[in-house]
This record gives C-alpha cells, sequence and structure tokens, in this order.
C-alpha cells in the first residue's frame, strides 16, 4: 500500500470517495474549537476542507500526490487555511506541529513492534488538544483486503491501550456508521478512539 498504489487507486476513477467529511469527524469535532488540525491520510480533502469551512487551519497529509492535487483543486474558497502534504508517515514524520486536532479516519498506520510513527503521530497533538483515530471493525471487513491483512494496521482500542498519564481517554467504542458503507463494502461499524491530551 505505498504512493504507487494509492496514486493508481485514486488514479482509476474521477472521485474515489463522496468528498463529504466522515460521520464521526463530525459527531466527534462538531463540539471543539477551532484551532490547528492535522488530517491523517487526507485523500481527496473531505474531512480537511469540512473542518477548513469551521474556522480550523488544516494540514492535510497523504501518500497520494493525486488525491492530494484533488483536495487542493476543491478548497479555493479556504485556500488561505489549508496546506497539502505528501509524506508517507510510515517512515517520516508529520508536519512540524503541534495540533490542537490530530484526525485520522480509517488511515492504515502498519503495527510496529517500536511503535515508531504512532508515537510521532501522538506526538503532534498540542496539550490540550484532542487526538481523533476511527477504524473500521474488524468483524465486518475480510481477512484480506487488496492482499493485506487489516489486522496489520493500527487500530483506535490498540492505540487507546498504548496512551500513558498524559492521555485522558474520552471514547473508545465500536458504533454503527453513520452513512452507508462505500457500493462492495460490508463495513457496517466504526470503531473509534477520542483521546484528550492534559
Amino acid at each position: 500500500m505505498d504512493a504507487e498504489f494509492w496514486d493508481e487507486r485514486y488514479g482509476s476513477r474521477d472521485q474515489l470517495f463522496s468528498g463529504n467529511p466522515n460521520g464521526v469527524l463530525v459527531t466527534e469535532a462538531a463540539d471543539l474549537p477551532p484551532g490547528r488540525a492535522l488530517d491523517l491520510g487526507c485523500g481527496e480533502g473531505g474531512d480537511a476542507l469540512w473542518l477548513a469551512r469551521r474556522g480550523w487551519r488544516v494540514t492535510g497529509v497523504d501518500i497520494s500526490e493525486v488525491a492530494l492535487r484533488r483536495a487542493a483543486a476543491s478548497a479555493a474558497d479556504v485556500a488561505d487555511r489549508t496546506a497539502w502534504t505528501r509524506a508517507d508517515l510510515t517512515a517520516e514524520p508529520p508536519p512540524a506541529g503541534p495540533f490542537d486536532l490530530v484526525t485520522a479516519q480509517y488511515f492504515p498506520l502498519p503495527v510496529r513492534p517500536d511503535h515508531a510513527a504512532l508515537r510521532r503521530l501522538l506526538a503532534a497533538v498540542a496539550p490540550g488538544g484532542t487526538l481523533l483515530f476511527v477504524g473500521h471493525d474488524l468483524a465486518d471487513v475480510p481477512s484480506r483486503v487488496d492482499g493485506v491483512d487489516p489486522r496489520s494496521f493500527y487500530q483506535p482500542a490498540q492505540i487507546a491501550e498504548l496512551l500513558d498519564a498524559d492521555w485522558h481517554v474520552l471514547v473508545n467504542e465500536t458504533r454503527p456508521r453513520t452513512a452507508p458503507a462505500p457500493p462492495g463494502t460490508h463495513h457496517a461499524n466504526d470503531t473509534i478512539l477520542r483521546a484528550h491530551r492534559r
């Protein structure tokens, strides 16, 4: 699932996703005061644009240049509040923070024994800031997707277990999706971690 994989996937159609923000983001971030946000795996920018239009200054990061070009093309009305960065966050640090909100919606971050990439992402959250990490309920997905085992990526509950006393977990649960699953998938439930950095 490298840059070539994602560029080919985005390039296979004019628009891969709906352009709407993810339902969990809308539910969990609607009450947060706007600040600086980091959208991990931002894709075509639906979440980043929703945040920016609510007053956030957003940095969207994705491994796919194709997706980032589409996101930037949709951001003319909030160009002064959005920035787009191409990076492989499994190997590179995120853009310089800290951020008041770090959001990762279905972001495939591979589990590593040293948790180095995860720790870099957690460090991007400002004191007083929020981490929102959302995944697919593994009960809803096949054991292999595009040749990859979904269990090889961090799940929200795993991350919750790795947080130390600097964090207060506000939400760590599974709940039904707020919107229908994309065509051809059986994704009925989301797993959600919302944590506040003390």
